[in-house]
C-alpha cells in the first residue's frame, strides 16, 4: 500500500514539473546581445509569453551630424511613429517559443532603416550564437542577423 502512494505521489510531482522540465530553453533568449558586427546592441525581454527586444545601442558613424540619441524614425510608414526615436525603440515582437523545435517563431522584426517590418523566426545554434532572421512569406527568402550574448 505505501508503495502506491509512493509511486503516486512520484507521477503527481512529475506531472506538475515536466511543463517546466519540457521547455528549460525557452528563456535562453533574455538578455543583452550584441550583433557579430558588432553594430548592434539589443536587450530581448519577455512579456507573458511573448518574447520582444529592443535598441540598446547601435552604430551611428554613418553620419556624424546625427549622434545616436537623436536618431528619430523618420522612415516609418505611419507619420505618426516619425518622431520616435530609434535608441530604445522595441524591434522584435511577437516571438514564441515552440518547445518542439528549440526555436521562437511567428515574430516581427522591424528596420528602422526602412521602415518595414518582417516576419520572423530565431534560433540558438551550437556555440550560443543568437540568429534572428527577418523574412517576406517564405522563411528561407531572408535575412539572418546573429547576436552573441553580452555578459
Amino acid at each position: 500500500m505505501m508503495s502506491k502512494r509512493i509511486l503516486f505521489l512520484l507521477f503527481a510531482v512529475a506531472i506538475w514539473v515536466m511543463p517546466v522540465l519540457a521547455n528549460p530553453g525557452a528563456d535562453a533568449i533574455l538578455g543583452q546581445w550584441m550583433s557579430t558586427r558588432r553594430n548592434v546592441k539589443v536587450q530581448v525581454y519577455k512579456e507573458g509569453n511573448e518574447f520582444k527586444g529592443r535598441v540598446l545601442w547601435f552604430k551611428d558613424n554613418d553620419d556624424p551630424s546625427k549622434p545616436m540619441a537623436t536618431r528619430l524614425d523618420e522612415n516609418n510608414p505611419d507619420p505618426k511613429l516619425r518622431k520616435r526615436k530609434v535608441l530604445g525603440m522595441q524591434v522584435l515582437s511577437r516571438l514564441e517559443y515552440n518547445a518542439k523545435n528549440g526555436r521562437w517563431e511567428n515574430g516581427k522584426i522591424y528596420d528602422a532603416k526602412t521602415g518595414r517590418t518582417w516576419s520572423s523566426v530565431a534560433y540558438l545554434d551550437d556555440d550560443g550564437v543568437l540568429n534572428v532572421k527577418g523574412y517576406w512569406q517564405f522563411e528561407f527568402i531572408g535575412k539572418t542577423m546573429r547576436f552573441k550574448k553580452v555578459s
